[in-house]
């Protein structure tokens, strides 16, 4: 276990003064509205495909209440080709509920804020210290990645967080929030610029001298992270159909959806789950929008 005086931070921390990125996220005095949009954007998605859509998103919603005011499936028609499309409908959904239950303001807390729609544990607590200064734990894929290697030599972290990882990542907070704060951020930086998952940059890392896993001659793992397909699958089909319905302003019918995708049975199937997702609203005279 890494101790609390860990001589890890302060290299860290100076070389992401010198290295980070400029991120708008991350701009001083950035809203805990634009905190949150980046965060729920930024899950299983590049930055490079993000920071235009994360841009135009706050360009036409800057608050949570200006998006509140639109229909849902407006928010799943600027959502665009980002994936994950449900990512969309519960920003929606907590737009509303921030803008009836709390004033407009997202909450402060990591537990009010994984009350609201789709926030789990890593996006609270990211939105709780990035937008509030609260002093917790970020455990995202990067974070992980880099830790499991300093601490305990492993080149990949286990599928998911275990209550030893939270221990020993709040164990390496600095006391100060703000710098624990920045702390988190620069971790998560390295492992997206140095640490990375296949092609580590060891040479250029400010912390390689104290690396476990370096130190034990970079063992791989026994099992390796594999990439998930995307051609022919399920959800390559419910992104044709809902591109369809994204570029009509109209209601679409059902030989429009046809056309979008060859297989009529998995097409049915995708269809039939963005139906039970809440992101496409069957019509009575058959055709099919956007939810309202």
């Amino acid at each position: 276990m890494l101790p609390m005086s860990s001589p890890f931070v302060e290299p860290v921390l100076g070389w992401y003064a010198r290295s980070a990125r400029d991120l708008p996220w991350r701009v001083p005095g950035v809203s805990p509205w634009a905190v949150l949009v980046s965060e729920i954007m930024l899950q299983q998605t590049p930055v490079s495909r993000v920071l235009p859509a994360y841009q135009a998103w706050l360009a036409r919603w800057p608050t949570p209440a200006s998006l509140a005011a639109d229909p849902a499936g407006e928010a799943v028609r600027q959502w665009g080709r980002l994936g994950y499309p449900r990512r969309a409908l519960r920003l929606h959904e907590t737009a509303t509920i921030v803008s009836e239950r709390y004033g407009g303001e997202l909450p402060s807390t990591r537990d009010e804020l994984r009350t609201l729609p789709g926030i789990g544990a890593y996006t609270a607590a990211a939105v709780a210290v990035f937008a509030f200064g609260r002093k917790h734990a970020v455990l995202d894929t990067n974070v992980r990645r880099v830790l499991a290697r300093l601490e305990s030599g492993q080149e990949f972290p286990g599928a998911q967080p275990s209550v030893a990882e939270h221990r020993m990542a709040e164990s390496l907070l600095p006391d100060d929030a703000a710098v624990a704060a920045r702390w988190s951020v620069a971790v998560m930086e390295l492992g997206a610029l140095v640490c990375t998952a296949a092609s580590p940059e060891c040479a250029d890392c400010p912390v390689a001298s104290g690396c476990a896993w370096l130190s034990a001659g970079q063992p791989a793992a026994a099992t390796r992270p594999v990439g998930q397909t995307y051609e022919g699958t399920d959800r390559q089909c419910r992104g044709r159909l809902l591109a369809v319905l994204r570029d009509s302003r109209d209601p679409v019918t059902q030989a429009r959806l046809d056309a979008a995708w060859p297989d009529a049975v998995q097409r049915a199937r995708a269809l039939d789950g963005l139906v039970a997702d809440g992101l496409v609203d069957p019509l009575p005279d058959g055709r099919f929008a956007l939810p309202a």
